[in-house]
């Protein structure tokens, strides 16, 4: 029932938009005539060979190369593993919690389907990868309720800070086995990167992913800004597909660092708690104010 009212829902926006076109309406012809001359973007050539060449090159290195340089850091460094045996420690609540898995469950949707897209060629086409098209639809309305929320809950504690800078030198300690105390916050630098691409990044492919999903419709904006749609659209493919490499890698790299880089690490997603041990390691900052305020 759901599923049928975002359907409904979905069919009746695309409606809307539709009925005061600026592709296939009145428009049309001067949307064509206008392409090329002043105030056009000159995005043809350019979209042509970013989406005939580049773009596919650049998914496909995400796709095969991130796991390949993730299998060979576990086979050669091998994850960090953490004491169970001390203090837990109470980090995220159960809204915290909710509205992570939201996104997360999203974009579990979002990036195979998003690559299937991209390679749809390569899948044969036809119904299968529209079926994608139509569940990367879906899945983005659900990362719609997730993003505002989790941009507002946790946008001061990803602030960067100087623990930041001395993380990035170090790379987070993952580059070795010992165990030392890594300067961080609540959160590291890598999970600060992922976060601000995932809320800022994700609301903008949003809103260019929305262009290119309904296509047929016309802003004001736009024409304010000497723009024909065609160069609208293809802007926001643009934009959408190198959001879409970033998002893709660093989602890659999240799943990595949860469920393989560090031991247990995905339970805290799932309780609520961190161990003590892992704390006082990779977030040494954070650690130090827990003890000031004798959390720990």
């Amino acid at each position: 029932m759901k599923r049928k009212m975002i359907i409904i829902f979905l069919a009746l926006t695309t409606a809307a938009f539709a009925a005061d076109s600026a592709i296939y309406g009145e428009e049309l012809i001067t949307n064509i005539l206008g392409y090329g001359k002043e105030g056009s973007l000159h995005l043809g050539q350019w979209f042509t060979v970013l989406q005939g060449k580049y773009f596919s090159i650049g998914f496909l290195v995400v796709a095969l190369g991130i796991p390949a340089v993730f299998l060979i850091h576990y086979l050669i460094i091998g994850p960090k593993v953490f004491s169970h045996d001390r203090k837990k420690i109470p980090v995220f609540t159960i809204f915290h919690r909710v509205i992570h898995w939201i996104a997360g469950v999203s974009f579990l949707v979002l990036v195979p389907t998003g690559f299937i897209m991209v390679f749809g060629t390569t899948f044969g086409g036809g119904e299968f990868v529209r079926i994608c098209k139509d569940l990367h639809a879906l899945s983005t309305v659900l990362f719609c309720i997730a993003v505002v929320p989790m941009l507002i809950m946790w946008f001061k504690e990803m602030l960067p800070t100087m623990d930041d800078v001395k993380w990035m030198m170090i790379l987070g300690g993952y580059l070795s086995k010992v165990k030392r105390p890594i300067p961080a916050g609540k959160f590291n630098a890598g999970q600060k990167m992922w976060f601000w691409v995932c809320t800022f990044g994700g609301i903008l492919m949003i809103l260019t992913g929305a262009v290119m999903f309904f296509q047929d419709f016309e802003l004001a904006i736009i024409k304010s800004m000497g723009l024909t749609q065609i160069d609208f659209l293809r802007l926001s493919a643009i934009v959408h597909n190198i959001l879409g490499m970033a998002v893709a890698a660093l989602f890659f790299t999240h799943i990595y660092m949860s469920m393989f880089a560090i031991k247990g690490a995905i339970h805290s997603m799932i309780t609520g708690d961190k161990e003590e041990e892992e704390i006082e390691i990779l977030h040494s900052t954070y650690y130090k104010e827990l003890k000031k305020q004798n959390k720990v």
